[in-house]
């Protein structure tokens, strides 16, 4: 495997990444309200995402590690047990009546069972995860290439991004959700999770489906996804910028 980064510099980096987004958020919350400072944050993103693309390959593998190197417990990020009451009725019945919507500018929009995603090419990868909140950890994930669900719906010519919308509602009333490129979910390490450690995916991690994107940071990784949508822009989510930590200032691109 090629490592893009070293286990040193991806904890730098989600460090620096959180420090400075709890900075722009407590700080600039009058920039915000003016049309220049959105603006210059775009610019120095779209230049971010530039270099990084400039300097690394987006084929390229994060690094995955042997069942050694597991942590002994894989905590939960965010929310623990979502409030919504459809997904508390669900998770009561095991999810037996759960099915993942994939819709959008697609040809074939379809529903997945967790039966029939199970029953689908599966991969797993024993790879770490770099929260911006300052720790990681190493876990075993097992799930479903995002390609391979891609290849049922067949994509559009126009669909330039994969939204994922989650059953976990934040603090503020807003729904959480999260999206990448079609470079990202594509990349073989891209799956759509529903086993960690070789068991049954925990509600804690995001059962009954949660997102890999393993060359990013934690957050990218959404948890409780109840729907994908293929998009060409994110004006089509409620003039997002593409998930609900960016729409508060995190950057969209949080590759390593």
């Amino acid at each position: 495997m090629t490592v893009p980064g070293s286990p040193s510099r991806r904890t730098f980096l989600a460090a620096a990444l959180g420090s400075a987004c709890t900075a722009l958020l407590t700080g600039c919350d009058a920039l915000s309200k003016t049309q220049w400072f959105p603006k210059l944050l775009e610019t120095g993103e779209h230049l971010n995402r530039t270099a990084q693309r400039l300097l690394t390959s987006r084929k390229s593998m994060a690094q995955e590690f042997s069942e050694a190197d597991l942590s002994p417990e894989f905590r939960s990020n965010g929310t623990d047990y979502p409030e919504d009451p459809a997904y508390r009725a669900l998770a009561a019945n095991q999810f037996a009546d759960w099915a993942l919507r994939v819709d959008g500018l697609v040809n074939r929009p379809s529903d997945f069972s967790l039966a029939r995603l199970r029953g689908m090419r599966s991969r797993t990868q024993i790879t770490r995860h770099d929260c911006v909140e300052g720790w990681s950890a190493i876990g075993k994930w097992t799930g479903v290439p995002l390609s391979e669900v891609l290849a049922v719906v067949q994509p559009q010519p126009r669909a330039r991004y994969v939204v994922f919308y989650c059953a976990d509602i934040m603090d503020d009333g807003a729904r959480y959700y999260e999206s990448v490129d079609l470079d990202d979910a594509y990349h073989p390490q891209t799956i759509l999770a529903y086993a960690l450690n070789g068991r049954t995916l925990p509600i804690a991690n995001g059962a009954p489906l949660r997102v890999r994107i393993e060359r990013q940071l934690g957050y990218k990784m959404a948890k409780y996804v109840m729907r994908i949508e293929l998009v060409e822009t994110f004006k089509t989510v409620a003039d997002g910028q593409g998930g609900y930590w960016e729409d508060r200032g995190y950057e969209w691109y949080a590759g390593i």
